[in-house]
């Protein structure tokens, strides 16, 4: 049975996507465009296949679909910037095979005018068509939060830019198949910087309270209460909360070099977010102190060492780097998390504990960094030597809080 969809790379972005389509009862086939970290349970992947998922035998099932999603990956490259190669060998791959009528729509996340400028060239020399005339072109922003069981494609409102009216409205009545709300913007390079905007919002909120937890903790404020209460206020203010870092695979961008301008406010919330593992190995490394042990030598567990709760990824988790520094330092760590079997640090395997609260009640130091629901911080408070907590996710008094 031929698809209506090709979801092109199946890693964060593309796999809720299809995941989404399937459920929609559009027939859907993916293409995977590397490895990719995006990861189904066994039940989900039955769901979707006996929904009419199918993987790609080969690229030529490309060419047989109304519409094709990029999802491509595009990650930093060694000089910050993105790196598009993933999105340029998925856009030659399907401009070989691109059929006209055909709606193709780019959902990775891009610098503004790449879509027009980068994707549109390399589609119309493989295919020989023209976009806007033989194939509709759109991008839209991935608005995907992994493991939020609020928001899924279905309620989460769609921002859609195409090249041309007739480009917006092809993807918007795709859209509409899969969600109860498509915000059309005036173009390509609009939607794109809608995903700019959103991604960067976030970074620039998160170092503000990553700020303000430091400077609340020389001042003897309780940050977390502070938090509590302005989050009461019903207007001109959202809560965002400190941690140990920040993780995930939405990366923040300032454009330098490229708008001629760089934006300043994010290049100093990367600054102050990329600090944080540094300056919760400094708070334990004093916590020790105060007991009268050395970072040296002492025993340290980490719990939960994913970018996000209840979720096996690790793309850009902040425990990274906590636990090189520790190591640094001279602690022997070892690491609990529900979600990762096997975790290890410049290619050395770190020691796993089965028995948590044994674990804890031996380390000299146990540091939260991801609070999975599975754990029962109040029992953990009682058994840990020492806990420092990063989430503020503890109860009052019961732990050292970020």
């Amino acid at each position: 049975m031929p698809a209506d969809l090709a979801v092109i790379g199946l890693g964060p972005l593309g796999l809720p996507l299809a995941q989404a389509a399937v459920a929609a009862g559009i027939p859907t086939v993916g293409y995977k465009t590397g490895p990719e970290p995006g990861s189904l349970s066994p039940a989900e992947l039955r769901r979707m296949l006996s929904g009419g998922f199918r993987h790609a035998a080969g690229p030529s099932e490309l060419g047989r679909v109304r519409t094709a999603v990029i999802c491509a990956p595009t990650p930093r490259n060694a000089d910050g910037g993105l790196d598009l190669s993933q999105v340029e060998a998925a856009a030659r791959t399907l401009a070989a095979r691109l059929r006209p009528h055909t709606t193709v729509i780019l959902e990775s996340p891009v610098y503004p005018g790449t879509t027009e400028e980068f994707l549109r060239p390399v589609l119309e020399e493989g295919s020989q068509l023209r976009a806007g005339r033989d194939f509709h072109l759109a991008y839209s922003p991935s608005r995907v939060d992994p493991g939020n069981r609020d928001f899924a494609p279905a309620n989460t409102p769609k921002v859609i830019g195409g090249l041309t009216p007739a480009c917006t409205e092809s993807a918007a009545a795709f859209y509409g198949r899969l969600t109860d709300k498509v915000v059309r913007a005036r173009g390509p390079r609009e939607a794109e910087t809608v995903q700019l905007l959103e991604t960067n919002y976030r970074h620039v909120n998160i170092a503000l309270v990553n700020e303000m937890a430091v400077l609340c903790h020389d001042l003897g404020v309780d940050l977390w209460d502070v938090i509590r209460c302005a989050e009461t206020k019903p207007f001109g203010f959202q809560a965002f909360r400190p941690g140990p870092g920040v993780g995930g695979h939405a990366v923040p961008q300032d454009l330098t070099g490229r708008a001629g301008r760089g934006l300043r406010m994010v290049e100093l919330a990367q600054q102050v977010n990329s600090r944080m593992p540094r300056y919760v190995v400094q708070r334990a490394a004093t916590l020790l102190n105060e007991h009268g042990k050395s970072a040296r030598g002492a025993r340290v567990l980490l719990l939960g060492v994913t970018y996000k709760p209840d979720l096996a990824d690790q793309q850009a988790t902040p425990a990274q780097e906590v636990a090189i520094r520790l190591m640094e330092l001279g602690a022997s760590v070892s690491y609990h998390d529900p979600h990762i079997p096997s975790w290890s640090i410049l290619d050395r395997p770190v020691p796993r504990v089965d028995s948590l609260y044994e674990a804890a009640a031996e380390a000299d130091l146990t540091i939260l960094l991801q609070n999975h629901r599975t754990y029962d911080l109040q029992g953990l408070s009682v058994k840990a030597q020492l806990l420092l907590d990063t989430r503020g996710t503890t109860p009052t008094g019961a732990a050292h809080r970020l």
